[in-house]
């Protein structure tokens, strides 16, 4: 059958079933392609024999006619989502040799359909970024390349990882998390589908915290198919965090027809944001054409508050992360840093946060500790807030004025040079966000379909911010749009 590794989870799973091949042998073929491709850093713990032993308990259950969609399927797995004695570190120092004693949620819910997990997966530390650039293990590659050019990319952050370990074909899916567009902007510097469910639709107890009130987890996969077969083992309602909603996970699959005639679609004014480049408002313009072609309605929209959602965004999560943050002290586990004789308790503190951060987490702990601090509170965080209401009462409002769904870009450009975004201007990169922030700050679903390449023949993709809860009403419009688009691309092997 070619390259096992190259199958998308719906073809491998049709393959499975007819017995064309074993999950032995697609998990063979993904640690293979892993251990070709570390120049791509992107599998950083190695789970090989736990994956043997799933692939192989998998196959039994084939055989005896208890197979799930996802089951026998290898996936990766973010270094985010705690796995019961499988390192856990979120990419940063402070966590190293943390080994969990207990199953994430959504990792649980993947094993038990079946999932097989190839390996934990590269990621910004503990979420924050946008280019997979502040990891403890070094920087994960995209496996796109500029014609005509050498230079390493970005794949996106903060699930770097994740995005290149799909596009390059060393896993069938991976999971990610989104707190400001870390599923989304990876999936389109990669060529791949991201979708970020409405907030409370996966469970987030077992995953390291980055802002509470904004993270979500979901799945990154080579199609939108594959991402309502993943989406669905991912979901449901946990009562172990008190966020998680009660509400039933339709089969997204079965929703997937296609047919999104009488659709209403928005475009709202103010993502045309000045200096964008051309390439992307030409994608845009074209994105909106394949859907009215599709049938779907083109309505004009207004978002009135996005302007004040990105410096809403990077008040409210660095406030969230410097409460969640604290909680590594080098008392219970992670690192601890060497104390000299006579220090006390808070030295320790102090030297332990200080090795085993890295620059841009603390960075965004000062921040956040900045606006919760007495005399700020009312002036940022709270005000803050009161935009983040706001914005979500514009999504409300165009959702109850008859729109189904809203394109805009996914990203301002396709993906970058690693090191071309430099610390100086930490502004630069929290620009990258400027399309998805908003999406968190409301808890609504978006998707990030590739529909195109640009000039250099790097991917770009199109976003799609669906009613809360109707995450299949949303994979069925982005359905239509990579039906239409037609996007086959893959990246040319130089790893």
């Amino acid at each position: 059958m070619g390259d096992l590794n190259t199958l998308t989870i719906a073809e491998a799973r049709e393959a499975l079933r007819r017995g064309d091949v074993t999950s032995v042998d697609l998990t063979e073929a993904c640690l293979t392609a892993a251990q070709g491709a570390s120049t791509l850093n992107a599998v950083v713990h190695d789970t090989a024999d736990l994956a043997r032993e799933q692939a192989q308990a998998a196959d039994t259950r084939i055989k005896a006619g208890d197979a799930p969609s996802l089951c026998g399927i290898p996936l990766g797995i973010k270094d985010l989502f705690c796995t019961r004695g499988v390192g856990t570190q979120a990419a940063s120092r402070i966590l190293d040799g943390f080994r969990p004693e207990y199953e994430s949620t959504v990792t649980q819910q993947l094993f038990d359909a079946g999932a097989v997990m190839i390996g934990k997966l590269n990621m910004d530390e503990f979420a924050m970024g946008s280019s997979n650039e502040t990891s403890v293990y070094g920087n994960a590659v995209n496996p796109w390349r500029r014609a005509g050019d050498d230079a390493e990319l970005t794949p996106g952050g903060s699930s770097g990882g994740s995005a290149s370990a799909v596009a390059a074909d060393l896993c069938l899916g991976a999971t990610g998390t989104d707190t400001g567009g870390s599923i989304r902007q990876p999936a389109a510097f990669t060529g791949i589908t991201g979708i970020k469910p409405t907030y409370g639709r996966c469970s987030r107890w077992g995953i390291v915290a980055f802002a509470s009130s904004l993270d979500q987890a979901g799945p990154m996969t080579k199609s939108v198919r594959d991402a309502a077969i993943m989406l669905a083992a991912m979901c449901g309602h946990d009562p172990r965090d008190s966020t998680s909603a009660d509400i039933p996970v339709p089969d997204f699959e079965a929703m997937l027809t296609g047919d999104i005639r009488g659709k209403v679609i928005g475009i709202p004014e103010e993502y045309r944001i000045d200096g964008m480049p051309q390439e992307i408002s030409d994608l845009w313009a074209e994105g909106t054409a394949m859907l009215k072609a599709a049938g779907a309605e083109i309505r004009d929209i207004s978002l009135p508050h996005t302007k004040y959602a990105l410096p809403a965004y990077y008040v409210i999560a660095p406030a969230e992360a410097s409460s969640n943050l604290a909680r590594y002290d080098g008392v219970r586990y992670g690192h601890r840093a060497h104390l000299a004789q006579g220090d006390g308790i808070t030295e320790m503190y102090e030297k332990t946060r200080a090795e085993g951060f890295g620059a841009e987490v603390q960075r965004r702990v000062m921040v956040g500790t900045y606006v919760l601090s007495a005399g700020f509170y009312d002036a940022y965080y709270n005000r803050a807030r009161k935009v983040r209401t706001l914005i979500k009462r514009d999504f409300d409002e165009a959702f109850a004025a008859g729109v189904d769904a809203i394109l805009t870009p996914a990203t301002p450009s396709a993906a970058f040079g690693l090191g071309e975004m430099t610390e100086a201007d930490p502004v630069q990169m929290y620009l990258n966000d400027v399309f998805t922030v908003t999406v968190n700050l409301a808890g609504l679903p978006g998707i990030s379909v590739p529909t195109g390449l640009d000039s250099r023949g790097l991917p770009l993709g199109l976003q799609l911010i669906g009613r809360p809860w109707e995450e299949g009403d949303l994979l069925n419009t982005a359905y239509a749009l990579e039906a239409a688009a037609g996007f086959v691309a893959k990246p040319a092997k130089w790893w």
